[in-house]
């Protein structure tokens, strides 16, 4: 649940339904004891999902092997939502390739862009060329234009996939610009115990795409800080609104693994800092400047 309406929207473009699963606290990535709540409740009710979408939050992969070996015991797809985790692993393994599927973004807010546009990868051609089919047209293979079924135009032009071609070439130092700001963020402010930090599992290794933090304080601290911020024309946000919480998604069932919502106290507590790979020291320190006063 807590992630961008984007991860759930495709859903409802098919005409399926939506069911959420609450975070994780370590990794605030989808809960297994959670999603197992979910499968349980589909199995009462005889609809089982289709698949089982895991976002990787803010760059950082959620805790795959409990939620494949779930998912596997149920026959059900994972799709892995990566398009915040580009360049970060799993145990080891590059975020994205371990489900059937994986999906990238390469919006103007990533770490490498295109300016618009995604990825999907799989080892499975028969899917990739079926996702090909639809992404052009739905266009018969005929000399004429001929359409058995309702297509998409959802291609990126050769242009702009050169351009993120050529990214590619500088992720790995985009990713440590990116981590060197959130260590600069969690050193600088190490000794205000008002403050926690997203934390890094052992199995992870993130990309820090955004640097987020929550706050003992609460909802409260949080609007504070903000503001704080917005008065020194730093701009920081909430963590993302939880798909449960948005008007659209009202009467979508949602699933915890307790009688509390972790997505629900983490979007409280929760705060985006500038994080973009050109922010210079000075800008760093700053933002953690304001932040100090504003906490202190």
């Amino acid at each position: 649940s807590l992630t961008f309406a984007a991860s759930a929207n495709p859903i409802c473009y098919l005409g399926a339904k939506p069911l959420f699963i609450d975070a994780d606290p370590l990794n605030w990535n989808m809960c297994p004891a959670a999603l197992e709540q979910a499968f349980a409740h589909a199995q009462r009710s005889g609809e089982m999902p289709k698949a089982v979408i895991v976002v990787n939050l803010y760059g950082q992969s959620a805790d795959l092997d409990p939620i494949l070996a779930i998912c596997d015991a149920h026959g059900v797809p994972v799709i892995e939502d990566a398009a915040e985790s580009l360049g970060a692993t799993y145990k080891g393994r590059p975020s994205g390739t371990l489900g059937a599927m994986g999906i990238f973004s390469f919006n103007g807010n990533k770490i490498i862009t295109t300016s618009g546009g995604g990825m999907l990868v799989s080892e499975n051609e028969e899917w990739i060329a079926r996702a090909r089919f639809l992404a052009t047209q739905a266009r018969e293979p005929a000399q004429h234009y001929e359409h058995n079924e309702i297509g998409y135009n959802y291609r990126m032009s050769n242009i702009l996939a050169g351009v993120g071609r050529g990214q590619l070439r500088v992720l790995d130092e985009r990713i440590a610009q990116r981590r060197a700001v959130f260590a600069a963020y969690e050193q600088g402010l190490k000794d205000i115990g008002a403050i926690d930090w997203m934390a890094e599992p052992d199995w992870s290794f993130s990309n820090r795409w955004l640097s987020v933090a929550t706050f003992k304080g609460g909802e409260a601290m949080r609007n504070h800080v903000i503001a704080a911020l917005a008065g020194e024309f730093i701009e920081a946000r909430p963590v993302w609104k939880p798909m449960h919480l948005q008007p659209v998604f009202r009467d979508a069932p949602y699933f915890t693994a307790a009688n509390q919502s972790v997505s629900d106290e983490l979007f409280a507590s929760g705060i985006c800092l500038p994080s973009g790979s050109n922010l210079s020291e000075g800008d760093i320190e700053r933002t953690i400047t304001v932040l100090r006063d504003a906490l202190t």
